[in-house]
């Protein structure tokens, strides 16, 4: 029967089957891999990422001038980046898609600029962001920025259409709402819940851009430690960063879910 419950046992146990099959799998693969080429490195065995995992967290520099491992420096210059760029891309988003659909002299204007900006892929835009902001960090701030901008102004106007009725308008001006009380009271406590969503929905994108233009440009960051090691065959230390970037993914997504269920436990109930 479709979407039939299991017992939680039975869910648990699946889970863990499937990562256990993939371990098994990945094993496999490398063992194979090995045994055509002794020197091969696309696929590392399980002794090999331990040994990356050593490497990215050794200290560098010399003993005189000893500098922090490579791993906090790429993922504290993405993190940093990526945690900007978000943050300005989305709160501008939300007071734009809300303007937008509480007032029709605001849509009109920008709904069909927005709404074939949110079509136009960021990476395609990547020539325009380092002729307008130059190479650094203005760069990657304007590019994760605009690239959540678009698709979640588009978003939030949206629900600002589909859950917030007329008349829910309409009554609050009946008890006296002035017109911020009816934004804030009405509007936007109804559309917060699509808002955290729509924020979790856009971590993964975010990342994707960031990455391709710190892979582009060569500054410090995971993106351009990728480059580098992939250039050098260290798949070992490449998938140590990509077990990180999906780990910092997994952490950010269940967080802001769980923000989601403490600031709108009514959301959660009407589900």
């Amino acid at each position: 029967m479709i979407r039939r419950d299991l017992p939680k046992w039975l869910f648990l146990a699946l889970a863990i089957g499937g990562i256990v099959v993939l371990l098994g799998l990945y094993q496999w693969m490398s063992v194979r891999q090995t045994a055509i080429n002794p020197k091969q490195t696309t696929i590392p065995s399980y002794a090999k990422l331990a040994e990356g995992v050593n490497r990215v967290f050794q200290t560098q520099g010399t003993a005189e001038n000893p500098k922090p491992p490579m791993f906090w420096a790429d993922v504290g210059a993405t993190l940093w980046r990526l945690a900007v760029g978000l943050g300005l891309g989305v709160a501008a988003s939300i007071v734009v898609g809300v303007l937008m659909g509480c007032y029709r002299w605001i849509e009109a204007p920008l709904s069909p600029i927005i709404m074939f900006m949110s079509k136009v892929p960021p990476i395609a835009m990547m020539p325009l962001y380092f002729a307008v902001a130059g190479i650094g960090f203005r760069m990657y701030i304007l590019m994760v920025a605009l690239s959540v901008f678009f698709s979640m102004a588009q978003a939030i106007f949206q629900a600002v259409r589909d859950n917030v009725t007329d008349e829910a308008i309409s009554k609050a001006y009946t008890l006296g709402a002035s017109e911020f009380e009816v934004i804030y009271e009405v509007i936007w406590k109804q559309i917060l819940p699509n808002v955290l969503d729509c924020v979790r929905s856009q971590i993964g994108p975010a990342m994707i851009y960031l990455l391709a233009a710190e892979y582009s440009m060569g500054e410090p960051g995971v993106g351009c430690q990728i480059r580098m090691q992939g250039k050098l065959l260290n798949f070992h230390i490449i998938f140590v960063y990509i077990f990180v970037l999906g780990v910092l993914g997994l952490l950010l997504d269940f967080g802001l879910e769980w923000f989601r269920k403490w600031l709108c436990p009514w959301f959660q109930e009407g589900r």
